[in-house]
């Protein structure tokens, strides 16, 4: 690890207070003992215009400017550890299991399996927490009465499963998983390779893109993913929300608390959030649904001025002019890297049994890369509690009983 010595030159991180990916990004900074400036661009127009400069005009944080002129924008971990000479390599070359993702389900697998006195490593290529990470709130977790930011309720799994042994390698990303004879490969972006008994991926998703004209023209310049990290560039605007579901529903109610109206269109006759959600939207003046609508192309100069609307019922179009358009329509599997390997469904879902095997023995999944996952925190944790107990079982099997250090003993002596 370096010392603040070691770092090439001042550092300067233009973000804001409220940012996830700034947060991620200062935690990473702290743990590696990084000497930075942090310029918050809500307060500072000069550093915004920063931003806008190195952006082409868009809005896009974190932006880190280093002594010797270079520039990052939203780099990961693994980038940021490549820019400061940071090693990412894991401590060991193999381990009784490996976990690629660190959301509810692989650090609640991850510690459940150290509690069993299994080695264990976890390895993430963003921040740890996964998408209930970069949540702005956990409200329907058990055991918080009183609600848990998605940065703090990370940081807290993180530290349960450290406590019990398990080594998290949060800077490095998986680029494949496959079987080497009698153990389960996991090779990195580094060119590591790392073996074990068994593998349990809790990849986790992202965000689902329209796929129409434009969209990808305004990433960062008025489309936007996520309302905790840009919710607050529009305060006394009016935004719309693209989706019907409860992601859709729960941002909306987010984003009223900037915008001074929010519209949420939904190709669909009405929402499909909960009731409870449903409810406390018509409740809030400064949202309106607008239903039975889709998006067609997103038109604009340098930032979005125009969203095309698709009327379903007519098959007619209308404009809308809002300052920025949020997407929430459903998520994406991150489960390219084991397409070919293990079974997937026709959405890239990864196919498991009733013991969250995959098709491959001693590869598993859970979480929300997994068919029939329901994409919430406390049921991820939970397949990741379950899918521990299955792994121990699934060693156990391997190893005819015998303990499991020695039987991790004798396969050393056999490689």
């Amino acid at each position: 690890m370096p010392d603040q010595d070691s770092a090439p030159g001042d550092i300067t991180l233009y973000g804001t207070l409220w940012c996830s990916d700034c947060k991620r990004t200062k935690m990473f900074f702290g743990e590696q003992r990084i000497h930075y400036r942090f310029v918050d661009v809500d307060m500072d127009a000069a550093g915004l215009a920063v931003v806008e400069r190195i952006n082409d005009g868009k809005h896009i944080i974190p932006t880190l400017v280093f002594g010797d002129g270079s520039v990052l924008v939203e780099p990961s971990n693994a980038e940021l550890a490549a820019k400061l000479g940071i090693a990412t390599s894991a401590k060991g070359a193999f381990y009784d299991l490996i976990i690629v993702g660190s959301g509810p389900a692989g650090l609640t697998a991850a510690l459940y399996a150290a509690r069993e006195g299994l080695d264990t490593l976890v390895i993430e290529r963003g921040g740890v927490g996964g998408q209930a990470g970069v949540t702005e709130r956990l409200d329907n977790f058990p055991g918080f009465p009183e609600g848990i930011s998605g940065a703090e309720f990370a940081d807290r799994l993180r530290q349960q499963a450290e406590r019990f042994g398990v080594e998290v390698l949060a800077a490095q990303e998986v680029v494949s998983v496959g079987v080497d004879g009698a153990y389960r490969l996991v090779r990195t972006a580094d060119g590591q390779e790392y073996r074990a008994f068994a593998v349990l991926l809790a990849l986790g998703s992202t965000y689902r893109r329209l796929g129409i004209p434009g969209e990808d023209d305004f990433i960062g310049a008025g489309v936007h993913f996520c309302a905790t990290c840009d919710g607050p560039f529009y305060r006394g605007r009016d935004v719309l929300v693209i989706g019907g579901g409860n992601s859709a529903g729960e941002e909306s109610l987010f984003l009223a608390k900037f915008a001074s109206r929010v519209t949420i269109a939904t190709r669909g006759p009405g929402l499909t959030s909960s009731n409870v959600v449903i409810e406390k939207i018509k409740a809030d003046p400064r949202i309106t649904v607008l239903s039975n609508v889709s998006p067609v192309e997103l038109r604009g100069g340098t930032h979005l001025e125009t969203v095309v609307l698709k009327e379903g019922q007519t098959g007619g179009q209308r404009e809308v002019h809002p300052a920025g358009v949020f997407v929430f329509i459903g998520l994406t599997p991150n489960t390219g890297i084991v397409k070919g390997t293990v079974d997937v469904d026709a959405w890239g879902f990864v196919v498991t049994g009733p013991s969250l095997q995959t098709s491959v023995p001693g590869i598993f999944a859970a979480g929300d890369c997994r068919v029939g996952s329901t994409k919430q925190a406390a049921s991820a944790a939970g397949e990741g509690a379950a899918v521990a107990l299955a792994i121990r079982h699934y060693l156990q099997s391997l190893s005819g009983g015998m303990p499991r250090h020695e039987a991790k003993s004798a396969e050393a002596v056999m490689v």
